[in-house]
């Protein structure tokens, strides 16, 4: 076979190799580049945020006992004694296991501290913590006021979350390519153009910005359960949208 004649029957199987292996080459799952596309038209990139508001059904918070004694064992056991009381009123709350999970348990001494001389150890401090799960807010003002009672001397929180979110993160993406289709369709009339296509959505994660301390949670009331206040969460979503314009 002439020389020529060769290296024009090689030049498909190069193209085809080189097609192969472009194919196979790994990408990152986190690069977020506008794609090629072959177009006559304009490609437009537009980041739109949607947000879904949903009153919060569960709540999560933290509570404990501190106990202190002139050594160690005397500490812990006193601890111990105290928070097999304070997971009883927890169970009893109808608190399922899965939702009551141990944080920490410490324990460290206490020191006094003296002008131009080491400080001393006085006695020993242990405390003992677990997180909670609630599933029925409603419930959330007695819980407290019983956990007090039964000798929890740590409560923090709550704070709210939703407990399914896929529906209101749908609304959200709804709302979010809603307010791309409508920019894209501004720049296009702007621009004398027409929206022809989406090319592609990128989607940022969705998020439930934390809720503050209800207010008034500690604020105890004679014959009254603490007063808890859920309010409501925002659950939103990021999209890159890219359109095509063209006239």
């Amino acid at each position: 076979m002439p020389q020529s004649l060769s290296r024009l029957a090689l030049r498909p199987l190069a193209l085809a190799a080189f097609l192969t292996l472009g194919a196979c080459s790994p990408m990152s799952s986190n690069a977020q580049t506008t794609p090629f596309v072959a177009t006559d038209g304009t490609l437009l990139n537009v980041s739109a945020q949607g947000e879904a508001r949903r009153v919060p059904d569960i709540a999560r918070m933290s509570t404990g006992v501190v106990t202190r004694a002139t050594d160690a064992n005397a500490a812990m056991r006193a601890n111990a004694e105290q928070m097999a009381k304070v997971v009883a009123a927890i169970k009893a709350a109808g608190i399922a296991e899965k939702d009551v999970q141990t944080s920490g348990i410490n324990l460290n001494p206490t020191y006094q501290y003296r002008d131009n001389q080491p400080p001393t150890i006085t006695g020993y401090e242990a405390n003992n913590t677990v997180s909670i799960t609630v599933r029925d807010v409603t419930k959330l003002g007695k819980i407290l006021d019983t956990l007090a009672a039964v000798g929890a001397n740590q409560i923090n929180g709550p704070s709210f979350d939703v407990d399914k979110k896929d529906e209101a993160l749908d609304e959200a993406r709804q709302k979010a390519i809603a307010s791309a289709q409508a920019r894209a369709e501004m720049y296009a009339k702007t621009l004398g153009m027409k929206v022809r296509r989406i090319v592609s959505i990128s989607e940022g994660g969705g998020f439930s910005p934390p809720m503050p301390m209800a207010r008034g949670m500690m604020a105890m009331k004679a014959e009254a359960d603490t007063s808890v206040s859920p309010g409501e969460n925002t659950l939103s979503v990021n999209l890159d949208v890219v359109f095509e314009l063209g006239r």
